[in-house]
């Protein structure tokens, strides 16, 4: 719900998801001065998996990151608890966690980058597409996902299929 209220207050869901990622990337240790009462208080689980608890995720205070993400990202058509809801339920096959009350026919337009990010976001653009233009000569294969995630392969990789960092669906490699 703090999502779906968050990309209502914004109207900028993709922004939500990036600092989900960031956050979720953090190498920081875990909070010391979190605890089983101030955990559901933090934006991601302040509980940082320690080695050999692979578990650690079923007493977890908050859905997965990834989730969320995708989530977010599935909100193209608006901003509204509505919209939110329906992504949540596409993306979960479940029912939805919000209360019916919220469910108005609210138009919530999504907003666009401000200009100085999309100026910047322009510039790392053309870095990437001097970088992929230096891997395609050297050989390297492009997939895209169905996640949009583009992947390069190296012309050295042996396997002939490779999994998504992002939606972790195993992709074909083709023959080069």
């Amino acid at each position: 719900m703090a999502d779906g209220g968050g990309a209502r207050l914004t109207r900028y869901p993709e922004g939500l998801a990036s600092a989900l990622e960031k956050i979720a990337g953090d190498k920081s240790p875990q909070l010391a001065a979190a605890n089983k009462v101030t955990a559901p208080m933090y934006i991601a689980n302040p509980f940082k998996k320690k080695k050999g608890m692979p578990l650690s995720n079923l007493s977890s205070t908050h859905p997965p990151i990834s989730e969320r993400v995708k989530i977010l990202r599935n909100m193209t058509h608006g901003a509204s608890f509505k919209d939110y809801s329906d992504s949540y339920s596409s993306i979960t096959k479940s029912r939805t966690i919000v209360p019916p009350s919220a469910l108005t026919k609210e138009d919530i337009a999504l907003r666009e980058a401000s200009a100085k990010i999309k100026k910047e976001m322009q510039k790392e653009k053309q870095m990437h597409q001097v970088g992929d233009i230096m891997r395609k000569v050297n050989g390297f294969v492009f997939l895209t996902c169905v996640c949009s995630l583009q992947l390069k392969i190296p012309p050295n990789y042996k396997s002939n299929k490779v999994k998504c960092p992002r939606c972790k669906r195993v992709l074909d490699v083709p023959k080069k």
